[in-house]
């Protein structure tokens, strides 16, 4: 698969990534489907691996993890990212509330729990996963650095921050912010318009796109959708994602990824699928290469109308 940096750090990424979000929704899960979704990405060569440690209640890093502990080399060959900062309701205390907490002690306690369960040394890039509204830059840039100077993260980045989140913590970090995490596919265009993607190019941040089949219903198969994406209407799209689709042999999925890896902010996808063909035949999006034509045009549907 072809790679390119991520931001600007000397991590080497294929330009689509597997997102490990509901590897382990049960134990045996993780030990089955879970563990076969991994080895079908990592055999067709993915190196990036997305976490946090709220997935599936931190399952999805310790089943991830004992791959890395069965297969040999495994580790020296993928890049291990992971996110922390989203409390559940009931933790630590009965009464405590859902939140986001990017607390230093919170920020460290959880990059030692991941490590754990991943089995591993260091984590390639360690991220925030949702904006806290109480985030300190200073508190969190500390936190960061002595992540870094322990040998336990060797780059960071966040998730779902807006561009003036995302500032706010650089101006305090000395550590580069390579990588924003955020939803992007042709049925959420927000990035596009909210200064996201502008804002990666300009930074050199590479923006890692989740969901980017909308739970599924840009693909043909399964879906699992959050709240808000029971309102995307994707029927066009998919028709016309079939049409070009037909004519390289491939399917609408791969086309739907293709779209974003033209983009040149130089969008990651993350193929979150546990269906080792569904993996399988997303990766065929990296040999795709769409024309301005076809993009566009692809964009008029998803805007649901001519652009001004």
């Amino acid at each position: 698969m072809k790679t390119q940096r991520l931001g600007a750090s000397s991590l080497e990424s294929t330009r689509l990534g597997y997102g490990c979000w509901r590897i382990a929704e049960t134990e045996e899960a993780g030990r089955t489907t879970g563990r076969a979704a991994v080895l079908a990405a990592f055999e067709a060569g993915v190196t990036l691996f997305d976490h946090a440690d709220i997935y599936c209640g931190g399952r999805a890093e310790s089943a991830f993890g004992a791959v890395l502990g069965e297969v040999s080399g495994m580790r020296e060959r993928v890049l291990i990212a992971t996110k922390c900062g989203i409390r559940p309701a009931g933790q630590p205390d009965a009464g405590a509330p859902f939140r986001y907490d990017f607390s230093a002690e919170h920020i460290i306690q959880s990059c030692e729990g991941s490590l754990r369960r991943l089995g591993v040394e260091t984590i390639d890039v360690f991220q925030l996963h949702r904006p806290d509204w109480l985030m300190d830059p200073d508190e969190v840039a500390a936190a960061f650095a002595q992540l870094f100077a322990q040998g336990k993260a060797r780059e960071f980045g966040v998730s779902n921050f807006r561009p003036s989140q995302f500032e706010a913590l650089q101006q305090a970090c000395p550590l580069p912010l390579v990588v924003n995490q955020v939803e992007i596919s042709l049925a959420c265009l927000a990035a596009f318009n909210d200064g996201t993607l502008d804002h990666c190019l300009t930074g050199r941040v590479t923006p890692l796109a989740w969901s980017p089949l909308a739970g599924g219903k840009l693909a043909d198969g399964p879906r699992r959708l959050l709240p808000w994406q029971e309102a995307y209407r994707t029927e066009a799209l998919n028709a016309a994602l079939d049409e070009l689709a037909k004519g390289r042999g491939v399917t609408r999925a791969s086309v739907a990824l293709a779209w974003l890896l033209k983009h040149p902010a130089r969008i990651v996808p993350l193929v979150g699928s546990t269906n080792p063909d569904s993996i399988r035949a997303c990766l065929r999006a990296d040999d795709i290469e769409l024309s301005r034509e076809e993009w566009y045009s692809l964009l008029e549907l998803a805007r649901g109308g001519r652009l001004p």
